[in-house]
């Protein structure tokens, strides 16, 4: 074994909990590769993902807000930098691998079509008698079959712990053991994440006041923190702080109820995790506060009339597409007309869909599918 190699296990040895994954326990690769001179598997895992194609679109993909609603609220792949960052955060506090957190922050949205939710749902429609259509599953197949980047094998070859962990997250329904760790962790910084970043875009593009927000107890309770610690502050370093606030209460209370379970538990190692309840998850009273967040945005944010006309818009034009490619497949490139012939026409037009920014949809629905 390489020098570097016995030093990545050296140092997850004194730095990482007996409860997270290690490196060296990691089970490989569905092919088969050499270990790397200086790069653990999940450093490697990480560095591929950042280098694919799926992962740089994600800059042209819709979070919440389409374009034509600004160009300063985040997109899938500010998002997902922020999903990472969060993570980051809580793996290093709790000890467990970060490589391995930060390539399953990184990869989690990758099979998002474009515009978000809104054209998850066409896909999943116009899919239906072929299994449907999920942005989780559709990571997976991403990662596994349509990215092309080495000639050894197809996909991007990740580790069989990253998958497995795409995987959780793709089928929530069958869990025969509880994911590892750095697996949760992701799961809960997605939720502190998005919580705290919908409402920050909401207030920049005017579709909520503070006065609206004083109705809900967490960021009622966020604001009241922040008026004690500060004497007076302008509107916009009131909200930014409350803002931070937010963000700072949901990964205090993960930290601190995640080391309470383990203690208690007598969590000691990724076994030990895999039987017991999940351990990453907020205290009752922030899971309630939490969800009520969440309906109010739901109310008043993801369905406010200007997101659903973009919503609406966006569907439409994607329904044409799919309709229109199935009708004429040579209008795809050559590689989806090639891949329909073993996969079938429609999931083929729906990877090819999918993969698209919102931009380059919508320039091709207006080249192709306008009338």
């Amino acid at each position: 074994m390489p020098c570097e190699a016995v030093s990545v296990a050296d140092r997850e040895r004194v730095l990482l909990a007996g409860y997270a994954l290690h490196s060296a326990d990691s089970a490989g690769r569905k092919h088969a590769e050499p270990t790397h001179l200086y790069r653990g598997p999940f450093q490697r895992d990480r560095d591929r993902i950042v280098h694919s194609t799926a992962y740089r679109r994600l800059s042209g993909k819709t979070q919440v807000f389409t374009s034509e609603l600004g160009d300063f609220h985040r997109t899938r792949l500010t998002h997902t930098h922020e999903v990472a960052s969060v993570s980051r955060t809580l793996g290093r506090a709790l000890r467990l691998n970060e490589d391995l957190i930060e390539a399953l922050a990184l990869m989690h949205d990758i099979g998002h079509p474009p515009f978000g939710h809104a054209g998850e749902d066409v896909l999943d429609e116009c899919l239906r008698d072929v299994g449907g259509f999920s942005h989780n599953r559709q990571a997976l197949r991403i990662v596994e079959l349509l990215e092309s980047r080495y000639p050894e094998f197809p996909g991007l070859n990740l580790s069989l712990e990253v998958l497995a962990g795409q995987q959780s997250r793709a089928d929530k329904s069958r869990k025969p053991e509880r994911p590892l760790l750095e697996v949760q962790i992701v799961d809960a910084a997605d939720s502190v994440a998005y919580d705290t970043h919908d409402v920050d875009d909401a207030l920049q593009l005017g579709l909520l006041t503070l006065a609206d927000l004083e109705e809900i107890p967490l960021w009622r309770e966020c604001g009241e923190r922040i008026r004690a610690r500060y004497a007076s502050l302008q509107t916009g370093e009131y909200r930014r702080a409350v803002l931070h606030e937010l963000i700072d209460r949901q990964i205090g209370d993960l930290i601190v109820c995640a080391s309470r379970r383990i203690d208690e538990w007598g969590v000691a190692t990724t076994a030990d995790v895999r039987r017991v309840e999940m351990i990453i998850r907020p205290n009752e009273e922030l899971f309630q506060q939490k969800a009520e967040l969440e309906r109010f945005l739901y109310q008043r944010v993801y369905r406010h009339p200007q997101v659903v006309t973009g919503r609406t818009i966006a569907q439409a034009q994607l329904r044409e597409m799919f309709r229109g490619y199935n009708a004429k497949p040579e209008l795809m490139p050559q590689n989806f007309q090639d891949r329909a012939a073993t996969i079938g026409l429609p999931r083929s037009v729906g990877d090819y869909i999918a993969g698209m920014t919102d931009r380059f949809a919508q320039h091709e629905f207006q080249r192709l599918f306008a009338r």
